[in-house]
């Protein structure tokens, strides 16, 4: 029996870096050592995390004048580091779509109560349930304030942030965790992005920064482990970087380059994806709950039947079948079916079919 990882994060990866990654684990590339047990200061670590690095910035164009770091800690932890770093002194504006933007400006607003700084909420759409991207004018925004927050890609709720709204100036941080690498973004757009990996990067354990260095902080943050200056300036070797996260994620970007880079994984996830919203679209059994078309997430589809109880019937009957964390996040119930880079397209055909199936059986 095929099995079909849709799950949102860890979710699934290339199996040829899997693969991969099996061949070198006890040797990696003859030095006798797996990179489990390898040093991070070792001149076979250092290749590594400098081809991860060079990778990245060919796949997606990242200037000179970007410092690309690999830090630990996940997305969550940028909440804070964030205005810890560029914020002190200044209005931070949160554009919240989603439950992980909501994340971020709640952890804002708790470190406002120590660190001198204003997070202000410039929009959202939580009383829809997040059902659209919210809307703002950009008049409301002070020129002069550190940054406008928003998550490209609402994982949960499975809306995406595509065109990039007019900030008044101000630059745009933005949590890429789930749709990094799987749509082409202009990063000199972006003052700052930043993504979890365990999506479409790698394994948990590593979140890539990449932050125009005119923002890099000059007064020292609370911790050195929380100052980007000194991580940038340690070239992410401040301490022991989470190496065998950074050593799939390398593998990873080799896959995607050898697949046709960022915009021939783009086409391939607009017709993954398609083909499950044309269906949806099509059917009176199945609805989505996004509101605007043109907010749809290429890398996160949910969608519900008519029922609560037929949701969990769905499940209950999809997941013997191999169609693996097909239930949507407990939040919003339904179900959700994530197609990053490395989830193939007959899995959604092979899941249209079940859809089909179970349709004409409980309509």
């Amino acid at each position: 029996m095929t099995i079909y990882n849709f799950s949102a994060g860890p979710a699934v990866l290339p199996k040829p870096v899997l693969e991969k990654a099996q061949a070198e684990l006890l040797d990696y590339q003859g030095s006798g050592m797996s990179v489990l047990e390898m040093s991070h200061r070792s001149k076979e670590f250092d290749k590594i995390i400098k081809d991860a690095e060079s990778l990245l910035r060919e796949l997606m164009g990242i200037p000179d004048n970007y410092r690309v770091l690999f830090l630990q800690g996940g997305a969550s932890l940028q909440f804070t580091m964030i205005p810890l770093n560029l914020a002190k002194g200044r209005k931070a504006y949160y554009l919240v779509g989603g439950s992980w933007g909501k994340k971020a400006y709640t952890e804002a607003v708790k470190l406002s109560k120590t660190i001198p700084f204003e997070p202000i909420l410039l929009a959202s759409t939580e009383d829809t349930v997040y059902d659209h991207i919210p809307e703002f004018d950009a008049k409301d925004i002070d020129p002069d304030a550190a940054y406008v927050h928003l998550t490209t890609n609402n994982t949960i709720e499975g809306t995406s942030v595509y065109n990039l709204p007019d900030t008044n100036g101000v630059p745009i941080v933005a949590d890429m965790s789930s749709n990094i690498l799987a749509v082409r973004y202009n990063v000199e757009d972006f003052g700052m992005i930043y993504a979890g990996a365990q999506k479409n990067i790698g394994p948990a354990g590593v979140v890539v920064a990449i932050i125009r260095e005119d923002l890099l902080n000059d007064e020292p943050a609370l911790s050195a482990m929380l100052d980007y200056r000194i991580q940038a300036d340690a070239g992410s070797l401040y301490n022991t970087p989470p190496a065998y996260s950074i050593y799939i994620a390398k593998m990873v970007f080799e896959w995607v380059k050898e697949m046709g880079g960022v915009d021939e994984m783009e086409k391939i996830n607009r017709e993954k994806s398609g083909l499950l919203y044309d269906f949806i679209e099509q059917s009176d059994f199945y609805t989505s709950p996004v509101k605007n078309p043109k907010d749809r997430s290429v890398a996160n589809v949910p969608f519900v039947t008519p029922s609560k109880e037929l949701d969990a019937k769905f499940v209950a009957e999809a997941t013997p079948l191999g169609f693996k964390n097909i239930k949507g996040h407990r939040s919003v119930g339904g179900m959700r079916a994530s197609l990053y880079n490395a989830f193939p397209r007959q899995g959604v055909l092979d899941l249209i079919d079940f859809m089909k199936k179970f349709e004409a059986e409980n309509s």
